[in-house]
């Protein structure tokens, strides 16, 4: 017996040594290996500092939500805020030793570990928590490899003596991918319920928790009968894990997925939104637009955009109705030629559609209150207010005045709206006016009021202004595309963009000062440090504050018995300016009008220039001015009513027509206008009215040629 002893417990301590020493030599080999990948494994900095990649939002000026942009859309939710729910859904089916372990469950290893012998594949079944998963989508790729088993088991023994339990569970909630573009329980929640992860139910909880598994294979939105399956799953695991009873569990599994998806990625206002996304791609490049969690405060008001889009779409969708109830698809004026969208062999011919834009700013501040860049984002993205020339026609008449305002003329000064002979390019040029006539001698406010071509022509073309000097006054009012000093300047020849015509004509009602548009106020990071701030106002005098006085009060003229007396006649009431715009070829259509505190042009057209209307033709009066009469009435309704300020230097008169001069009692032809100090008259009228017509036209005659140095040229 004792030889037996000694034989068996020989051979015991054998075998106990060589268990040691294999013990020992795994020990060692897994310190060799854990400090073999501590070079590939997260620093400390990095652990106490992790960034992860979130949206950037686009608000409004009253903090609503215009558009959201990422590649990952992510929306950080404080633990506090998670559903109790939600962790109960996530532990019973992940982790449900996550408060016991320390980032690595030996048990569920070791059982891993028999199962993937079995099946001859180590990388078969895996054992991860929940910290586990949390360190492969903040550091490691998702290979199975047991060196990266192993990175992941070391990480993660770092993340849990970094953080706290509740924070690594909060972090995990807010990274973890759910469907598409959704990381993170409140994108998800937004994503397929419309609300927030503080509203979700039980059986929400649970099928986002089932989503962890394959996100796109159990798409509650692509496929709900995997996703029902899914959560049923969950719903049994909270069973086993003691958190609801069997038949509480039974009776959710009965009910149907409540879904509510939201699928917008074109948000608010898109034309807006995309010139933001420009600015800040250029200004603080794609990581920063894309992954930074800034938010962007406008200028824009949605409320007033929601007007602007409705009143200005409501109006070109009427136009495109009655062209396509007048003309045939065959009329190639209003169709064009597209390939067969069904595959075919062969074209089909569409109506073209008809375009608009709308720019609303704050005379105070230059700020943009509503952006309107064409019909259909969707379809087009090219952005009529900022990338589209057109001619503005008879809205570029008001430079035209100022200029001639701001050097010596008067509202009440006399021109002949007669025709004229003029030589352009080596060839001859009869300009006309709109209605084709011409109606005589009349005063520059009632040449402004008509709109009529020849007195704005005769006007630029007078010695004292030029078209040069109109040019020039043009870029003082930040008008910078290409203008041709010519005579047809003065009814809008040359092309502009509305993004710089609507500021012009803000110089009016702000006495003279140019406010630059602006449409970004304040940009903060996801931190709440402020990046950028408009602190004031782009501005700059470019006119004196008696001339812009003097041409908003000519136009209205305009608004009140003129060509936008439509204003009126619509039922808007306000103190107004403003000005039509019709090209000759009817192409173009404008109104760009202004009250005290707001400066708003409409534009309707073809993209490419085809005439709009079914008969003669529209003009702007008919198209763009009740687009913006609408809008102005809807948004000011709330405003207070305010009138143009009178600055000093203004004065009224009552003068005679006949000699410029002030009236007196026996003069025939009067007229009260308002007058610079300059520009008033001084002396009473010297002629005697008593003589004859021929007498009365030599005086006529003599009034122009004392007050212009004998200058003759507008007769």
């Amino acid at each position: 017996m004792s030889i037996v002893y000694k034989y068996t417990r020989g051979k015991w301590n054998k075998y106990y040594f060589m268990g040691m020493g294999l013990i020992l030599f795994t020990v060692l080999l897994g310190i060799s290996m854990a400090i073999l990948l501590q070079k590939d494994l997260p620093s400390p900095a990095q652990l106490n500092n992790i960034q992860p990649r979130l949206i950037t939002r686009v608000y409004d000026r009253n903090s609503e939500v215009l558009m959201e942009f990422y590649t990952e859309r992510r929306i950080l939710i404080p633990y506090s805020e998670i559903p109790p729910y939600l962790i109960d859904c996530l532990l019973a089916t992940e982790d449900r030793k996550f408060f016991e372990h320390w980032g690595v469950d030996t048990r569920r290893i070791v059982g891993a570990i028999v199962h993937n012998m079995v099946k001859f594949d180590m990388t078969a079944e895996g054992a991860s928590t929940i910290t586990q998963q949390l360190a492969r989508m903040l550091f490691l790729t998702p290979e199975k490899t047991l060196t990266r088993k192993l990175k992941e088991a070391l990480t993660s023994l770092r993340i849990e003596r970094t953080y706290s339990k509740n924070e690594i569970l909060q972090m995990y909630l807010n990274h973890c991918y759910l469907g598409p573009g959704a990381y993170g329980i409140q994108a998800a929640s937004q994503l397929y319920f419309s609300k927030d992860a503080t509203e979700l139910t039980l059986s929400d909880c649970a099928i986002l928790i089932g989503l962890l598994k394959a996100p796109s294979r159990y798409s509650p939105i692509d496929y709900p009968e995997r996703a029902t399956m899914r959560r049923n799953i969950v719903m049994n695991s909270l069973v086993d894990y003691g958190k609801i009873s069997k038949s509480m569990a039974d009776s959710l599994k009965q009910l149907p997925m409540e879904l509510n998806p939201n699928k917008d990625r074109i948000g608010k206002a898109p034309y807006f939104t995309e010139m933001v996304r420009q600015h800040i791609l250029q200004e603080y490049g794609e990581d920063a637009l894309y992954a930074s969690g800034m938010s962007i405060y406008t200028t824009l008001d949605y409320n007033m955009q929601a007007v602007a889009e409705s009143t200005l779409y409501k109006e070109i969708n009427n136009r495109q109705v009655d062209l396509e109830s007048y003309y045939s698809p065959d009329d190639e004026n209003y169709t064009i030629i597209v390939p067969d969208t069904l595959g075919g062999p062969d074209s089909i011919r569409v109506y073209k559609q008809i375009q608009g834009m709308l720019l609303a700013m704050d005379n105070g501040t230059g700020a943009v209150l509503a952006f309107v860049g064409g019909r259909d984002f969707k379809t087009s993205k090219f952005n009529l207010v900022v990338q589209s020339l057109r001619q503005p026609g008879s809205a570029f008449k008001p430079i035209v005045y100022a200029t001639a305002i701001d050097n010596g003329f008067s509202p009440s000064d006399l021109f002949l709206d007669s025709p004229i002979v003029l030589t352009s390019g080596g060839e001859e040029w009869r300009p006309s006016n709109f209605d084709m006539t011409f109606k005589g001698e009349m005063t520059l406010r009632d040449g402004l009021r008509q709109s009529r071509n020849l007195i704005a022509i005769k006007l630029m073309m007078d010695p004292l202004i030029t078209p040069q000097q109109v040019v020039e006054y043009a870029r003082r009012f930040g008008i910078t595309s290409p203008l041709n000093p010519v005579p047809a300047l003065a009814i809008g020849s040359s092309e502009v963009y509305m993004w710089e015509i609507v500021p012009a004509f803000s110089v009016f009602p702000n006495g003279g000062i140019l406010k630059k548009p602006f449409y970004i106020s304040k940009i903060v990071d996801r931190n709440g440090y402020v990046k950028y701030e408009k602190s004031k106002a782009d501005q700059e005098e470019v006119l004196s504050e008696q001339t812009a006085y003097i041409v908003t009060n000519m136009m209205e003229t305009v608004v009140n018995n003129g060509t936008g007396v439509g204003a009126r006649l619509r039922g808007f009431k306000r103190p107004a300016g403003g000005k039509t715009g019709t090209t000759n070829s009817h192409t173009d259509n404008w109104f760009i009008g202004y009250i005290p505190q707001i400066t708003c042009g409409v534009w309707i057209g073809f993209d490419d220039k085809t005439k709009i209307g079914t008969t003669r033709g529209e003009v702007g009066a008919s198209t763009a001015l009740p687009v913006w009469t609408e809008f102005m009435k809807t948004v000011t309704d709330t405003m207070a009513v305010r009138e143009f300020p009178v600055p000093p230097g203004i004065y009224t008169a009552t003068i005679c027509l006949d000699s410029g001069e002030l009236a007196k009692a026996e003069c025939i032809r009067t007229v009260t206008d308002i007058f610079t100090e300059e520009t008033l008259p001084k002396i009473e009228c010297p002629l005697d009215h008593s003589s004859s017509q021929s007498k009365k036209e030599n005086e006529k005659r003599f009034r122009i040629d004392d007050k212009r140095n004998g200058k003759k040229d507008r007769f």
